[in-house]
């Protein structure tokens, strides 16, 4: 037996390129059969030995050519592979082959510098789950048992159509590798090749139209137009119309047919944001245009049949709107097939540089050197609230970008952000917390160095959740000093990430 708190963790291996590789006829194993593909082998075994604890046969292979030759010989029933590989295929390289040739296969890609966008490609190209590095024992043996429990319910399925190849070069603006993000991405994944209506909430500036582009881009419908209309923007007599359509005479203006953006969209998706500003008239037309596929221009008789699939979005709970009636229950269950709730910014502390870096590259002149950020605004921009999300967030590194010469500083910011940053670092400092105090002159009791550390790392381990890879990037140590703190200190544990 191996001990369920062991985890590891390791760094990320450099991008290679991907290279296409031709199927072979294999043979089936009568019993269930695993296969681990990384080049590291303290992560090989590791998951190795999980799986073979849960009664699993396992192959090992160091690279994707020595897991090509091994498919040659047997097919697998799991499959945990790291995207980063040693030699000239990566883990994306054999999704793709597994998917072509082994399609009964759950395939488990491992990584440890995950993304949001690489979260939302597994999944979206075949993947059954996408896992951060360092990963549990307990994570392994779940994917195991659910993968064991699916096998024995059902026989093996056949794929009748080959999925097609790619390269992994994701064309998706998804910035962002933290738990919460990276979670709501593998579910994007999975559903967008369905063509389920689906409800995105989330604050605004979350990035719903984003998310929405996202499911469209890896949907069946990618090659169709793609419609965002914002239902708020829209004044309510005019919003059927803008939908819809009308023709000539309809209205005084009407002064001659217009194609509504339903009909525009038809094939492709239609994504309605902030869907609860709608009145309830026009909730009707919009329910029965969900309902059958059909429409009718303002003004006319005549039916039009539409083929779009529906993403709508709002800022706000849609269910108070339904128990208050300014939203249609009906329409609200319709809609609401798949629900997508995006965390905000607060919550995703993790992905506060990468977005700021990203914005600042996007901000920089063609040819122009790169943009930093000094360890003071950083520190900054990432304890900041947020109210206003990814697109406040966006707006305050283009402001500093402009004023900055190569490097941001805290005074480049706004000043919005600095006096919260001040007023904070007076009243609300993390240490003076933990400490117990709020000035030198109210202190009777001074806490010994080992009892603040101890406090502030317990801090630091709820503040996420118990996620040790993000405690330990907030502390600024790694993985290994955080366990010892961990360790010296007695704190209970809060599950591995």
């Amino acid at each position: 037996m191996i001990n369920s708190d062991r985890v590891f963790m390791l760094p990320e291996e450099p991008e290679r390129s991907h290279r296409e590789l031709a199927p072979r006829d294999v043979k089936p194993l009568s019993k269930l059969q695993a296969l681990v593909i990384d080049d590291e082998s303290q992560v090989r075994d590791f998951v190795a030995e999980v799986l073979r604890d849960a009664d699993w046969a396992v192959d090992e292979a160091d690279s994707a050519e020595r897991a090509f030759e091994l498919l040659r010989e047997r097919r697998y029933t799991l499959v945990f592979c790291d995207v980063m590989l040693s030699g000239s295929a990566d883990g994306f390289t054999v999704l793709r082959r597994l998917t072509q040739e082994q399609s009964e296969a759950h395939i488990v890609l491992m990584t440890g510098y995950g993304s949001a966008a690489g979260a939302l490609d597994a999944t979206a190209f075949g993947a059954l789950d996408y896992l951060l590095k360092p990963f549990s024992f307990a994570e392994v043996q779940d994917v195991a048992d659910a993968v064991r429990r699916r096998v024995e319910r059902q026989p093996r399925a056949s794929v009748e159509a080959e999925r097609a190849a790619y390269v992994h070069t994701s064309d998706l603006d998804l910035i962002g590798r933290s738990a919460a993000f990276v979670k709501v991405m593998k579910l994007v994944g999975r559903l967008a090749a369905t063509n389920l209506p689906v409800l995105i909430t989330g604050e605004s500036g979350t990035g719903k139209e984003v998310v929405a582009r996202a499911i469209h881009r890896r949907s069946a419908r990618a090659d169709k137009p793609f419609v965002a209309v914002n239902c708020g923007a829209l004044p309510a007599e005019l919003i059927e119309s803008e939908l819809f359509g009308h023709v000539k005479g309809s209205f005084t203006g009407a002064h001659a047919d217009r194609v509504g953006l339903w009909e525009e969209a038809n094939g492709g998706t239609v994504f309605l944001d902030e869907i609860t500003e709608t009145t309830p008239a026009f909730q009707v037309k919009l329910l029965r245009a969900l309902q059958e596929g059909e429409i009718r221009r303002v003004g006319s008789n005549r039916t039009v049949y539409v083929d779009v699939r529906v993403i709508a979005a709002t800022n706000r709970d849609p269910e108070p709107e339904v128990a208050e009636k300014r939203f249609r229950q009906d329409l609200f269950y319709r809609l609401n097939a798949v629900s997508l709730h995006l965390p905000p910014l607060r919550e995703r502390r993790e992905d506060i540089m990468p977005l700021a870096r990203h914005f600042a590259t996007r901000a920089r002149p063609t040819g122009a050197p790169a943009l930093h950020f000094s360890r003071d605004a950083a520190h900054v921009l990432e304890n900041y609230a947020w109210p206003g999300n990814i697109r406040e967030l966006e707006n305050a590194v283009v402001r500093a970008a402009a004023l900055c010469d190569n490097t941001v500083r805290t005074d480049d910011l706004p000043e919005r952000i600095r006096e919260q940053h001040g007023a904070e670092a007076a009243n609300d400092s993390p240490a003076s917390d933990i400490i117990g105090e709020s000035g030198p002159e109210q202190t009777t009791e001074w806490p010994t160095l080992a009892e603040v550390e101890g406090r502030y790392v317990a801090r630091v381990l709820a503040h996420t959740g118990g996620n040790k890879q993000a405690a330990a990037r907030l502390l600024n140590v790694d993985r290994k000093t955080l366990q010892r703190m961990i360790q010296r200190h007695h704190l209970a544990p809060h599950g591995d990430a």
